[in-house]
């Protein structure tokens, strides 16, 4: 039987572009209301275009606490003005990638400076003085939390440094040769070695 359809409910319907409010048109090819008008901007969503625009951007070698940062820094400085006579024999043979790795020296690293650090590698270094004999718990604690952090702490003496500083720094290239490379996240992290990094 025929049913008159002026009788029968009429289901309403919506495009998306009605409930998105998106720029389309009409079947017939006319502009719907949304649609761009002449000389009117479109403001369009903001899209992430490279890294400095990225707020989550962190190069890899930036490890301290942002925080505690400004209150360390100086002392770091001044740690690297006046190394220790076994650190300054040391640095000479490490820097410059002398044993195939870049290395740094007083970097720190959350609220620690260490003596030297491959952070590619995620190892640190330390050169332990008559100091330390006096500071166990301190230094497990340390050694600890660098490793909590994905670090692995290797520890020399004085005396190991002072008698075969050569010896000292063939332990360390064979240590970080058999260390496989720390994974860094290209959308986040420069690589620690890029020609961005900073000089320190």
């Amino acid at each position: 039987m025929h049913t008159d359809s002026s009788d029968t409910p009429q289901r309403q319907v919506f495009s998306l572009s009605e409930i998105t409010g998106s720029k389309t048109k009409t079947s017939s090819g006319e502009s719907s209301p949304s649609e761009k008008e002449p000389g009117k901007k479109v403001k369009s969503n903001p899209v992430v275009t490279s890294r400095s625009q990225n707020r989550n951007f962190k190069p890899g070698y930036v490890t301290a606490n942002e925080w505690s940062y400004p209150f360390i820094k100086d002392k770091r400085d001044a740690l690297m003005n006046n190394p220790t006579e076994s650190e300054k024999i040391m640095w000479e043979l490490l820097r410059n990638k002398k044993t195939g790795h870049k290395i740094r020296r007083q970097h720190i690293i959350d609220n620690f400076i260490t003596d030297f650090v491959c952070i590619l590698k995620r190892v640190v270094i330390e050169i332990d003085g008559k100091i330390h004999l006096k500071q166990h718990e301190y230094d497990e604690l340390r050694t600890r939390h660098l490793n909590d952090l994905g670090f692995e702490v290797i520890r020399f003496t004085n005396e190991e440094v002072l008698s075969n500083p050569a010896l000292v720094a063939e332990k360390i290239k064979q240590y970080l040769d058999k260390t496989p490379d720390h994974i860094f996240d290209n959308a986040t992290q420069i690589h620690p070695e890029s020609e961005n990094e900073i000089p320190f």
